[in-house]
């Protein structure tokens, strides 16, 4: 909208006030034009080969026990890009991240490589 146009304005160096800049694009007529929801991929088969060994259990005694893990994407430079989180479920903080254009498999490799290399190469973390 009006921010967006104040911002390219300022960058070719016109001296503008963001409330002028929506008052004449309300005259004008101009609307911003809003990116469009994003679609995930769905599941098409569940997986009962790969046991819930959690089963929604999250308390947790001691650091490195229990790690999960979430992927969320974000509009940037003009297109989607993907962030990937390792959290701790005890300490409840981010351990790992990785940021990415492309949402694959890599992107969640990076994101596990930052957890495991900053909590001390644990072993049997679930």
């Amino acid at each position: 909208g009006s921010r967006s146009i104040l911002g390219m304005l300022r960058e070719e160096g016109v001296t503008i006030g963001r409330f002028r800049v929506r008052r004449l694009m309300r005259e004008l007529g101009l609307v911003s034009k809003q990116p469009g929801s994003h679609a995930y991929k769905q599941a098409t088969v569940e997986r009962p080969d790969i046991p819930n060994r959690l089963n929604r259990e999250f308390a947790t005694e001691h650091p490195n026990q229990v790690w999960c893990g979430d992927i969320t994407y974000v509009w940037a430079q003009g297109r989607w890009h993907y962030l990937a989180a390792v959290l701790d479920l005890h300490i409840r903080r981010v351990i790992g991240w990785a940021f990415s254009a492309k949402p694959d498999a890599e992107l969640v490799i990076k994101a596990l490589d930052m957890a495991y290399e900053q909590r001390g190469k644990p072993q049997q973390v679930l």
